[in-house]
């Protein structure tokens, strides 16, 4: 059985980023979530929605991937999200991550959006991926 690419790409990127130093730095330690435990501390890094696309050519099948990853902060005012935002671009964008099955083209940073929420005390750096994925 090969493991899809959405799957491989996402466990590639988060064993990525928790091996960044600067990111740990930022965060704190090892603060990167799938789903995030119920009392985690701030700040943290949550592997958020991913969408997939077909980007065969009539050389080969492959896929297109964008992968949103979300930035978590109460540290008081912007600065901390993006901070963490930059650590996030700078430890994935052209990084040559390995995927199981699969070959990873290409990763590219393609957005982000930092943000103040609702309750007022709480910062949402919205950081997009776009990735080029295929068979191995």
């Amino acid at each position: 059985m090969t493991t899809p690419a959405s799957v491989a790409l996402r466990a590639a990127v988060r064993d990525a980023l928790v091996a960044d130093g600067a990111l740990l730095a930022a965060l704190g330690g090892p603060k990167v979530y799938d789903e995030p435990p119920r009392a985690a501390a701030f700040p943290y890094v949550t592997l958020g929605e991913a969408r997939l696309a077909d980007f065969s050519t009539g050389e080969g099948d492959g896929a297109e991937h964008t992968l949103t990853l979300h930035a978590w902060s109460r540290q008081g005012g912007h600065k901390e999200a993006h901070v963490i935002a930059g650590a996030l671009l700078q430890a994935l964008d052209d990084a040559p991550l390995p995927l199981s099955d699969h070959r990873l083209v290409n990763l590219r940073f393609a957005v982000a959006d930092v943000r103040r929420e609702a309750d007022g005390r709480t910062y949402h750096a919205l950081v997009r991926f776009r990735a080029v994925t295929e068979p191995a």
